[in-house]
């Protein structure tokens, strides 16, 4: 590819420790792979902030901004400007002069926007020789319109108020770009059913897994935790994942303990929010916020869950558990984006009420779950490796097939 690109994801794509970061850390590696890259993002927080060094031996230039404006800003801005506060909260004058500067002095080729909020800061007047491809990665207004069906009150206006205003917005953004990715071909499939944009100028861009990094065989951490031991694991300030857990030790778990009185539970993951924290109270269920490395608690597992009620695309956390060789245990929201075989590579718990006795099935044979666990292996690296799922990557930038 002649020329550089400019990359805008929404949240700086390193360390690759959660799931928009996993994906636009490969991203970054891909793209880099084509072309040199300039990078502009938000930094959350000061731990964030901390690792824009550690990008910049990556980038040929970089502008990483803290995302400090507050929600109550953005929702006051949103209700003025009519517009989702997704967007509004991405506002930032520092990122938007440096993403003009680097257009007008660089050689700038194609601009690869990650998640919805960073279109804003692509020019609406791009010359045509440069490319706009805009990775949606999942369809976002659905998920808001989700929440907004199942709450009333002041949230669930704001969640279908947010739906509504978020969808207007991927429809004009998508309208504007040379391409629109997505994680799945169900996501584009919905995207375009729901907005109208013509399914040619949808793509899908897979997620996938760092198959030699979640590998059984690795010099892992021990865990000294009882057994059976279920295990989930995600970011624990993120909604569907709280409501997960939260569901899980209070309706499904009781009945594995009544089988398997010493059974654990462990939430695995960074910054869980006061409703995860209690969890810890219940017998077996055990919060361990931030780990080193969560290779060690998957590694110890016996089943690994993944009991989602809203889910959208490919969840990293089944993909992971499946290239560390364990048996999963799915919701059929959680299992809907991954090309696996229920019942050969994965179980897929259609029910939330099917969950206990399913997770029960697989402790009572070792022999079914290790057999699970070798072809879900097997599953990840024959179709999930980040070198093929990111493939299309460089005829998206270019406008040239490969």
């Amino acid at each position: 590819m002649q020329g550089e690109i400019l990359f805008l994801p929404h949240r700086i794509p390193f360390p690759p420790d959660r799931g928009d970061k996993i994906r636009s850390f490969h991203l970054l590696e891909a793209l880099r792979g084509i072309a040199p890259v300039h990078l502009g993002c938000f930094a959350d927080d000061a731990r964030d902030m901390g690792f824009a060094g550690d990008l910049a031996a990556l980038t040929e230039s970089q502008c990483v901004v803290m995302r400090d404006r507050s929600r109550f800003v953005a929702g006051l801005d949103g209700l003025i400007g009519r517009k989702p506060m997704l967007s509004a909260l991405y506002e930032n004058t520092p990122l938007r002069h440096w993403v003009e500067t680097v257009l007008r002095d660089r050689p700038i080729r194609a601009i690869v926007a990650f998640s919805v909020q960073m279109a804003r800061f692509v020019p609406r007047d791009l010359p045509p020789d440069v490319r706009f491809v805009m990775d949606f990665v999942d369809f976002d207004s659905a998920k808001y319109a989700a929440y907004g069906a199942g709450q009333r009150g002041v949230m669930g206006w704001i969640n279908r108020r947010e739906g509504r205003l978020l969808l207007d917005l991927e429809r004009e953004v998508a309208r504007r770009a040379d391409v629109s990715t997505f994680v799945t071909a169900a996501e584009a499939a919905a995207f375009a059913d729901a907005s109208g944009c013509e399914a040619q100028r949808l793509s899908v861009l897979e997620n996938g897994v760092d198959l030699k990094y979640f590998n059984i065989q690795s010099n892992l951490p021990k865990i000294d935790c009882k057994h059976p031991l279920v295990v989930f694991t995600g970011q624990m300030d993120y909604r569907p994942n709280v409501d997960s857990v939260v569901s899980f030790a209070g309706n499904i778990f009781p009945a594995i303990r009544a089988v398997h009185p010493d059974a654990t539970f462990a939430i695995v993951g960074r910054n869980p929010t006061r409703e995860v924290r209690a969890l810890a109270a219940m017998p077996g269920v055990i919060v361990t916020g931030d780990v080193p490395d969560v290779r060690g608690w998957l590694a110890a597992a016996d089943v690994v869950v993944a009991p989602l009620r809203i889910a959208r695309g490919i969840q990293n956390k089944v993909l992971e558990a499946m290239a560390m060789g364990k048996p999963v245990v799915a919701s059929r929201q959680a299992a809907e984006g991954i090309d696996a075989e229920n019942g050969k590579h994965l179980l897929i718990a259609s029910e939330p009420a099917d969950e206990a006795t399913t997770v029960l099935a697989l402790l009572a044979d070792p022999a079914r779950a290790a057999e699970l666990g070798r072809a879900a292996r097997a599953r990840v690296e024959q179709r999930y490796d980040w070198a093929a799922t990111l493939a299309p990557l460089r005829a998206m930038l270019t406008g040239v097939a490969s």
